[in-house]
């Protein structure tokens, strides 16, 4: 049998309804929504909301100071490579991003 890949597809749910009110009503009152698993449910545990004590935390990132082909932008203030440097205005060097 050859299939007419052009003709729309119509779904059962797309269908007109031929039932009376109360076939579906019947239908309706049998057909339950699935119960929602609480545990499963994402929840706020490991969020860190705005305004919480983190006093108790402890940081442990290493902080590697600026080597020597390094510079610091003074407008985005991100420390970049020699290589960036677009120019310097009263000792404040400035990239070529903030430059171009």
């Amino acid at each position: 049998m050859a299939t007419d890949y052009d003709a729309p597809r119509t779904r059962p749910e797309d269908e007109p309804a031929t039932a009376s009110l109360a076939v579906v009503q019947a239908r309706g009152a049998t057909a339950q929504a699935p119960a929602i698993d609480l545990e499963d449910a994402d929840t706020a545990e490991g969020i860190d909301l705005p305004g919480a004590d983190l006093s108790h935390e402890e940081l442990t990132i290493q902080v590697i100071p600026e080597q020597t082909d390094e510079f610091t932008c003074g407008s985005c203030f991100l420390v970049r490579h020699r290589s960036q440097r677009a120019r310097e205005s009263g000792g404040t060097v400035y990239c070529t991003d903030c430059e171009g």
